[in-house]
């Protein structure tokens, strides 16, 4: 028997999905941590859950991170025996457990780790629901909507935001006029933006709401590529909302709440990206 989905609140805010709602609290995937000696500084700053493996090469370039109270510019730096590491003068270890989690963002919101004009972010909504540090994998930005993965597994995050494994997106979006059939047509076909050729997966109308509402699949992953494909045609994206993310969809996972994701679905992510 359908449950009736919670009343949306007047501020969009997170809340953990409680047993008796369509969206319950599954087991989070636990895996065995992995031997931390040997291990290049760049891979152990992304399993202290911090960003992924190539954001954390830039962060120990830029001169972020500290072995021993040392500074070390190079991400292929092994780790030894008795190495204390320090990001932002803070020890960091790498987190014993994975943690997935599936996030329906709202409207707002910057997807970023921390802000630095204090605005409010996705982290900030976590605070005190999770005990493990996660990151955004990907971002959207702060008017999109829709699916957002949350983990503190670098690797995984790595992979999935790398252009060679091609993890597809679906959105729905709203333009502020209707979308011409040759427009729609020459998408399709592929488009040439200020820094390359772009060609989506797929793109229909939907029909029930008007020919200026579309969902576009694709797999491209470069910044406001979505709103840059229609603006570069004359279109302006009213409303912008990510519906699919590599087998993850929004089924039971109203707007404003996230869920742990079910070990197959980790599974799927794994496989996927031949992790």
């Amino acid at each position: 028997m359908a449950k009736q989905a919670p009343r949306k609140p007047a501020q969009p805010r997170i809340r953990m999905a409680k047993q008796n709602r369509p969206v319950g609290k599954s087991t989070p995937v636990r895996e065995e941590a992995e031997p931390v000696v040997g291990m290049r500084l760049n891979k152990y700053v992304a399993h202290c859950g911090i960003c992924s493996r190539r954001q954390a090469a830039d962060l120990v370039k830029e001169g972020a991170v500290a072995v021993n109270g040392k500074v070390v510019l190079e991400p292929f730096y092994q780790i030894q025996e008795g190495d204390v590491v320090r990001y932002k003068e803070k020890v960091i270890r790498p987190e014993e457990r994975k943690v997935y989690l599936l996030l329906n963002k709202p409207k707002g919101l910057i997807t970023t780790v921390q802000d630095e004009r204090g605005r409010k972010t996705v982290m900030d909504l976590l605070k005190g629901k999770i005990a493990e540090r996660v990151f955004p994998v990907g971002r959207l930005d702060r008017d999109t909507t829709g699916l957002l993965l949350l983990t503190n597994d670098g690797e995984l995050a790595q992979k999935m935001t790398h252009p060679g494994f091609k993890m597809q997106k679906q959105y729905e979006a709203t333009l502020d006029k209707n979308l011409r059939e040759e427009d729609l047509q020459r998408i399709r076909e592929g488009l040439t933006l200020d820094d390359g050729p772009v060609k989506v997966d797929a793109i229909h109308y939907l029909p029930d709401k008007g020919k200026n509402t579309v969902t576009i699949l694709i797999h491209v992953g470069r910044n406001r590529i979505v709103r840059r494909i229609f603006e570069h045609l004359g279109y302006e994206v009213v409303r912008l909302d990510r519906m699919y993310l590599g087998g993850l969809t929004k089924k039971d996972l109203p707007r404003g709440f996230f869920r742990h994701l079910r070990p197959k679905e980790v599974l799927m992510l794994k496989h996927f990206t031949g992790k």
